[in-house]
């Protein structure tokens, strides 16, 4: 029997055999699943279907969902949808299936063994034939029409709620229109068909491959002589520019001094949130004010307690990469943030070029719990392309790409770190040239000292080109307004601020300020700045320190 293979958002890809199911490069929350162990399935689990009416159950349900026949068992078992009848299958020991999340989970974590599907949501009907509601109203799902404007405003109209029930990319009535070029034009619109094409209309040939290095989390000392060594100020762009890298910064733990000088040599600070909360439904379901307060109130801690006034800080990163749908955008516009680095684009033989959120995105929205903006937004995306993770990319069976450098989990020697960063550069290169993005999380590179030194070593080989320049994402967006050929890249003026920065930090010794909350009770941190110290630790509803009343 040859294997059959299964997608879904949380499992990347499990095959069956006749007697087992396996998970190969298993993502689940927290790691839980080993991708070592077995998920067993019944021979056929024959004597449990017998009596289920199989079109009934499967009407009108999506092929992807997982649902229990029963709720009288361990909860371990799950069937869904195929053209041949019923599959069932069963997490490992230990494990239960999560009917709401789609996957499986700790026992003890999950919640609803006792419902058998996901809850049912009332659709609005939006396509027939003839006309329900006169123009410019559109039908709730009971038949109630309203204004179209009503649907999808996150808010609740329709008696039955249906006008917030179909609200993705390609559902929203009100949704953003499809890329028009006569429509968008350069430095403050940029889309194209399927998101392949170069700005400019440039040839391939004459396009720098820009290459950018992030990094997300806290900026602290457990990471900077890694940044140190990365960007050691002599390892210089062909322009004599030396390499930049963008850090997309959390608050808790940061060495806000070490952030200071880190923005001093020209690296691009953005903010990744200032609680963290490691809820991820938070993010994706997070209201207008709950964005406002992380990503605004980051920034106000970054700005004050880094010493940035330059109004720099313009890019931002949702924590699991959890995008908050429109009404992130909505904050990010109102906000004056420039850009957003949080949506990942699939695999493909093409990459895709950042573009602006004017019109429809390019490519599918891809990632976690798929709550990409539907609406027209003022704001770029510096889409994270998916890495090809493959081995040997010309023999290996076909892989799903990872947007985490660290996410890639079959890579677990500094050669195989350095064959996806060949390869990805060659994909890249001999294609379209869109930017290469590799992101990080300091930990996984300082796990082990080979991937610092094979990092480093790819900089070095590709510094030896002409035509490859390690630059932030803000760079990339100045060269996509102004696309500007190689041969005069050497005096484009928006790479040269900050060249090569000369001079000292701006302190030696910070302050170490040992602060309290109420917001975080029976904890005491640390607070390193070159400012004063706050009165208390800055956190949600006091960004600043300052204090605040109840």
């Amino acid at each position: 029997m040859h294997p059959i293979f299964l997608w879904h958002d949380n499992i990347k890809q499990i095959f069956i055999q006749p007697d087992a199911i396996y998970v190969k490069n298993s993502f689940v929350p927290n790691g839980d699943l080993d991708p070592s162990r077995r998920y067993q399935r019944k021979p056929h689990g024959q004597d449990k279907l017998e009596g289920v009416d199989v079109e009934e159950v499967c009407a009108d349900r999506p092929a992807d969902e997982y649902f229990r026949l029963e709720t009288d068992g361990d909860c371990r078992e799950v069937y869904r949808c195929t053209k041949s009848g019923l599959k069932e299958i069963q997490c490992p020991s230990g494990l239960a299936f999560d009917v709401i999340k789609q996957t499986c989970d700790w026992k003890a974590k999950v919640t609803n063994c006792d419902e058998k599907e996901k809850p049912r949501k009332a659709k609005p009907i939006l396509k027939t034939d003839e006309p329900i509601c006169p123009s410019g109203k559109l039908s709730c799902g009971d038949g109630e029409c309203l204004d179209k404007e009503l649907f999808c405003n996150g808010k609740p109209d329709c008696k039955d709620e249906s006008d917030e029930n179909a609200c993705s990319v390609d559902e929203d009535p009100n949704r953003a229109p499809e890329c028009d070029p006569t429509q968008c034009a350069l430095p403050d619109c940029f889309c194209s068909a399927d998101g392949t094409r170069i700005p400019g209309g440039i040839e391939p040939q004459q396009v720098p491959q820009m290459i950018t290095i992030t990094f997300n989390g806290a900026v602290n000392v457990d990471n900077i002589d890694l940044y140190e060594d990365i960007f050691n100020g002599q390892r210089q762009n062909p322009n004599g520019c030396s390499i930049k890298g963008t850090f997309f910064v959390s608050h808790k733990y940061t060495n806000y001094s070490a952030v200071q000088d880190l923005h001093r040599r020209g690296h691009e600070i953005s903010v990744f949130s200032l609680t963290h909360k490691d809820d991820p439904n938070y993010w994706t379901g997070g209201s207008y004010d709950d964005w406002l307060a992380e990503m605004a109130g980051s920034r106000l801690i970054v700005e004050r307690f880094a010493n940035i006034t330059d109004g720099s800080i313009i890019g931002m990163r949702a924590p699991y990469l959890r995008v908050g749908g429109n009404k992130q955008f909505e904050m990010m516009a109102d906000q004056f943030f420039v850009y957003d680095a949080s949506i990942t684009a699939s695999l493909g033989r093409v990459p895709i070029w950042p573009y602006t959120l004017y019109f429809r995105m390019p490519h599918k929205c891809n990632g976690n719990a798929h709550n990409c903006p539907s609406r027209s937004h003022p704001v770029w995306e510096m889409v994270m392309n998916e890495l090809d993770r493959r081995d040997d990319p010309t023999f290996d069976e076909s892989l799903p790409g990872c947007h985490m450098v660290d996410s890639c989990s079959n890579v677990a020697s500094g050669d195989q770190f350095a064959r996806l960063l060949r390869h990805n550069f060659n994909r890249h290169y001999n294609s379209n040239r869109a930017p290469l993005g590799l992101h990080f999380h300091a930990s996984w590179l300082k796990s082990k000292k080979e991937y610092r030194d094979e990092l480093i070593k790819f900089i070095e080989e590709m510094l030896g080109r002409n035509d490859v320049f390690f630059v932030t994402n803000l760079q990339v967006i100045q060269w996509m307004q102004n696309p500007t050929e190689l041969n005069s890249l050497r005096d484009f003026q928006e790479w040269k601020e900050k060249c090569d920065v000369k001079g000292q930090p701006y302190c030696s010794l910070p302050n170490a300020c040992p602060l309290t909350t109420r917001e975080l009770p029976g904890e005491t941190l640390r607070l390193f700045t070159c400012m004063e110290c706050p009165n208390n630790y800055p956190w949600i509803l006091d960004p600043t320190g300052d204090g605040f009343s109840v």
